[in-house]
């Protein structure tokens, strides 16, 4: 097994690591939400800390569940995801076809070149 693919599991088991734990051992059973969000987490501490609080501005749409709400962050990160992943390889192929065309203006040039050369051997045997 060489290097890579010993780090890349060893990546593996960990991030399964990570995601297994909290259900393993039970993390979060206590509260209502085990795994809720940062932003609700963040509106708990708000209003524990001051009950009398109230937000600058209200959101635009309020899905009906969390569920919903889960949905449309996994649709929302897909997309960007998407939008990434699309970006590099954009970036990749017109690498790669720089490097082909590169790579075919070589050859030409060097074919010119040893045309040129065979033209001049040839010239020179005529003459002799």
């Amino acid at each position: 097994m060489s290097r890579n693919a010993k780090i890349n599991t060893l990546l593996l088991v960990l991030v399964a690591a990570l995601a297994v734990i909290p259900l393993v051992f039970g993390l979060g059973d206590h509260k209502e939400e085990p795994f809720a969000g940062a932003d609700a987490e963040a509106e708990t501490a708000i209003t524990e800390l001051d009950p009398d609080y109230e937000p600058w501005f209200s959101p635009l749409y309020e899905p009906p569940s969390g569920e919903i709400e889960s949905a449309l962050f996994a649709l929302q990160a897909a997309l960007g995801a998407g939008v990434l992943a699309y970006y590099f390889g954009v970036r990749r192929g017109r690498r790669q076809g720089e490097a082909r065309a590169l790579e075919r203006l070589r050859a030409e040039t060097n074919a010119d070149t040893d045309a040129d050369t065979d033209a001049e051997a040839v010239s020179e045997r005529r003459r002799v």
